[in-house]
């Protein structure tokens, strides 16, 4: 099913600005402005390419470490200091290749790799649980707007029978009792469309929250691909893909990797190491010794290679517990990582339930709609033939209107469980989707370009926020004042 979701969508998307924007827009535009804009997922790219840069970091512990140093000297008081020259310059310059460290380069080395790849699996879980929220928030808005025109239908409809009712209480046909309870179910009307007006505008403030946009005109979402049968299949394809095993699995290895680096603390250290050192004595070298004028040298220089071997024999304890640490740090992530995979589970097998329950009230709403229309028309005929009364009526009109909300409110909830059970499966990430929003973001780009970087001045671009703000740039904020926050940026960092 990957590369399926959506592609039933065959609209090329908009452009994301101003009016087109505001006039109509599709579920495949909003996940599309989603993925390039949302601050939730541009915040886990950022911790991703945090975690390149730790792999940088364990591979320059196995590199050459080069240092130089310089010295200028005025002896200023010199009292009976015999050898004393009184002045001079000295240069020296350092360089340190670890041969062996007991493993640890190596499996940092290999430690933060594995992170990387959790990070990369962090990513997908994020981009699926941000997807999940905005075809949510694109579904709520839809069902809203929906609740609030068939109350604003029912608004009309109670206002008419008021009408009716009143005049035909002027001309002593109904009894003031009717009148009352016309009167008291336009009023009750009333508050529920102000409840539903309510709920919608929170539903519109929600979809721009997580997409980044006012709602406009919102098109029927595209259907589904097909989803299993069983909850069986469900969860067997969930404990294949879904990133947030992914994730806790590589953790997992890497504390592994953390225990053997631990371990590595009670074995020699071996280095190569060369020196080179300059003296000047400006001068000064025949006066310090006493000798005459040109006899001694005033530079000398000197340059040294070999190897150089730190054993650790006894560290005060340290090097049993940091093992002991590392390896309760790993066993927290073995009983962490059955813990995700209890929730993955039992979160597909609830998707799954609530979708199937959603169907299902779907067909029960449709028939109970239809029952409830023609129960309607009947009770009015029979009213004007004096065998039904007004609350006859009114409990008709109440009825249509309670099985249409949730006829509406089951087609949302069917469609935000299908694609819950999606992202549940693994199968709701960027690559799914057939997004028409530019290329994908690929963390390969920044873990190629600087993981094995052996520079100490590149230092990468400077960060600057990718989402969109939902004020007025202008608006006096503290957010504002942060560098670089209105600054246009059009492609995010690799």
């Amino acid at each position: 099913m990957r590369g399926r979701l959506l592609a039933a969508v065959g609209m090329a998307a908009m452009t994301i600005s101003g009016a087109a924007w505001a006039e109509t827009q599709s579920l495949r535009e909003a996940l599309a402005k989603t993925y390039t804009a949302n601050p939730t997922i541009m915040a886990e790219r950022a911790q991703l390419r945090g975690l390149d840069a730790d792999v940088a970091l364990a591979r320059s512990q196995g590199r050459p470490q080069v240092s130089a140093t310089g010295g200028l000297n005025q002896d200023v008081i010199t009292r009976n200091i015999v050898g004393s020259n009184g002045r001079d310059f000295s240069l020296g310059g350092n360089i340190s290749l670890p041969l062996f460290a007991g493993g640890r380069v190596r499996n940092a080395i290999r430690a933060a790799n594995t992170r990387v790849e959790a990070g990369r699996a962090d990513l997908r879980a994020t981009e699926g649980d941000i997807f999940t929220e905005a075809v949510a928030a694109y579904m709520d808005v839809i069902r809203d707007r929906s609740i609030v025109q068939l109350n604003q239908n029912q608004v009309r409809v109670l206002e008419t029978n008021l009408r009716a009712t009143r005049d035909r209480f002027e001309v002593g046909d109904l009894t003031r009792t009717d009148v009352a309870q016309s009167e008291a179910r336009l009023a009750l009307a009333r508050s529920s469309l102000a409840t539903a007006e309510g709920q919608l505008e929170s539903s519109e403030e929600n979809f721009q929250r997580v997409i980044g946009d006012v709602p406009g005109d919102l098109q029927p979402p595209p259907p589904l691909p097909q989803l299993p049968a069983t909850p069986e299949q469900a969860v067997e394809i969930a404990l294949l893909n879904n990133a947030d095993l992914v994730s806790i699995a590589a953790q997992a290895r890497a504390a592994g990797f953390d225990v053997a680096s631990a371990r590595g603390e009670r074995l020699p250290t071996i280095s190569a190491v060369s020196s080179t050192r300059y003296f000047n004595a400006l001068g000064t070298a025949d006066e310090a010794a006493g000798q005459p004028e040109g006899t001694l040298p005033n530079t000398t220089t000197s340059t040294g290679v070999g190897l150089s071997m730190s054993v650790p024999l006894y560290q005060g304890g340290a090097a049993g517990a940091r093992v002991r640490r590392a390896q309760a740090f790993r066993s927290q992530l073995l009983e962490q990582a059955i813990g995700v995979e209890r929730l993955v589970v039992a979160n597909t097998r609830a998707a799954f339930a609530t979708y199937q329950a959603a169907l299902e009230a779907i067909e029960s709403n449709t028939i109970a709609v239809a029952a409830n229309e023609l129960a309607l028309e009947g009770t009015r005929a029979e009213q004007t033939v004096g065998t039904r009364n007004v609350l006859d009526v009114l409990n008709a009109e109440q009825e249509l209107l309670n099985s249409q909300v949730l006829l509406v409110t089951a087609r949302r909830d069917a469609y935000v469980a299908g694609f819950q059970l999606l992202n549940a499966m693994g199968m709701a990430e960027a690559e799914d989707l057939n997004l028409d929003a530019g290329p994908l973001y690929d963390p390969l780009v920044h873990y190629n370009r600087y993981s094995r970087s052996w520079s100490d001045w590149n230092d990468g671009p400077s960060p600057n926020p990718v989402s969109t703000r939902t004020v007025d740039p202008n608006a006096n904020s503290p957010v504002t004042q942060l560098p670089g926050v209105n600054r246009p940026v059009t492609q995010p960092p690799q």
